[in-house]
């Protein structure tokens, strides 16, 4: 075998550099290829280990915390109970055992409501998980920060607030997202106190999220939008014009006309939308004033404002633009004049559909 070794190398140090090369090559790929699969078997092998050491705590830990949560009011429960309490306490020190603890009061606590649901959020305070979440906030990880965020927000911790709130503008968006959620979630409407001093923007997503956040709660009483609508934010400016819309916030038809002059051409657009959903009337007479300084867009969005607004007054304006340039512009000139149209006796008229129609009874119905 040492002869036979010995001539593979001689063999090899007389043959082609090439070769050599190419064969030098081919064993150190086949070394990583065996350090490789060595590694990963090493790893699987702790993996299943590891996976079997969490089934085992989350078993005991399922089974302390329904114990601690049917107990009775004696002494000698009570007694237990501050055992099992001491118990988690201790073994959320360790940091894999902390988050299989979290895990495991979450499954139940979303599977359960009421008395022991509150009982579950109690014990979250008692075993000292709500220190080590909070102190985490004050973390340089962001994703420390947001993590931690996140399981206040599920514990429904709403004494963490006035730590969380002076994170709103932190650079991370992961964190900011978290932390909106967080407030819209426990405070419903008063959450969006945030608006006041968010310095970022707030991307359609994120808005869409919180508006989906508030669309579970019932009967909220809405908050007063004046400052958001004076927001130097954009994206404030636009978030706090969909509440108003989805809201039907009337009273804030003076700041909304108000956009008409803003700066920005989208935050126009979407003022006039919402005057044209809520029926601001006085917003007509404003916008035909400076009609024709105004960009295509926005003299598009009024004029399918007007679709829905026009009354007979508003005839003489509407016909001028007849022949305008713009397709959808005349479009909806002729669906104004088509619904609004002069009789003979030089009087207005409203049009609407035809309500007296016959059905024909010889007709069948195919199945």
């Amino acid at each position: 075998m040492v002869e036979l070794l010995q001539n593979i190398v001689e063999a090899l140090n007389n043959s082609h550099p090439i070769i050599q090369f190419c064969t030098y090559l081919s064993l150190f790929f086949i070394a990583i290829i065996i350090l490789l699969v060595i590694y990963l078997k090493n790893l699987r092998d702790r993996l299943r280990i590891k996976g079997r050491i969490e089934a085992t705590y989350k078993k005991k830990y399922e089974a302390e915390l329904i114990e601690y949560l049917y107990a009775d009011d004696d002494k000698n429960n009570n007694l237990q109970q501050q055992q099992i309490i001491t118990y988690f306490k201790k073994s959320s020190e360790n940091r894999l055992k902390r988050k299989l603890i979290i895990a495991t009061f979450l499954k139940l606590k979303n599977e359960i409501s009421g008395e022991t649901s509150d009982a579950i959020q109690n014990l979250y305070y008692q075993t000292g998980l709500i220190d080590s979440a909070t102190s985490k906030l004050k973390s340089k990880k962001w994703d420390t920060v947001a993590r931690a965020i996140r399981e206040l927000t599920l514990f429904e911790i709403k004494e963490a607030h006035d730590e969380i709130i002076q994170l709103i503008n932190h650079p991370k968006k992961e964190v900011r997202n978290e932390i909106q959620k967080y407030l819209v979630k426990l405070f419903r409407f008063d959450g969006l106190e945030f608006l006041n001093v968010l310095e970022n923007p707030l991307s359609e997503w994120d808005q869409i999220q919180l508006l989906e956040i508030l669309n579970k709660f019932n009967n909220l009483e809405v908050p007063d939008m004046n400052n958001w609508l004076q927001s130097t934010n954009n994206s404030v400016l636009s978030f706090t014009l969909k509440l108003a819309k989805i809201y039907n916030q009337y009273g804030v038809k003076d700041e909304i006309i108000a956009l008409f002059n803003h700066a920005d051409i989208q935050i126009r657009i979407e003022a006039i939308n919402v005057v044209a959903h809520l029926g601001i009337y006085e917003a007509v007479a404003v916008l035909k004033e400076d009609y024709f300084t105004r960009s295509l867009d926005e003299q598009i969005a009024f004029f399918k404002m007007m679709e829905e607004m026009a009354v007979p007054d508003d005839i003489p304006f509407v016909r001028d633009h007849i022949e305008n340039e713009n397709f959808f512009i005349r479009i909806s000139v002729m669906k104004i004049l088509n619904l609004i149209t002069v009789d003979d006796d030089n009087t207005f008229k409203i049009n609407t559909t035809a309500t007296d129609f016959t059905i024909d009874k010889d007709l069948t119905i195919a199945s």
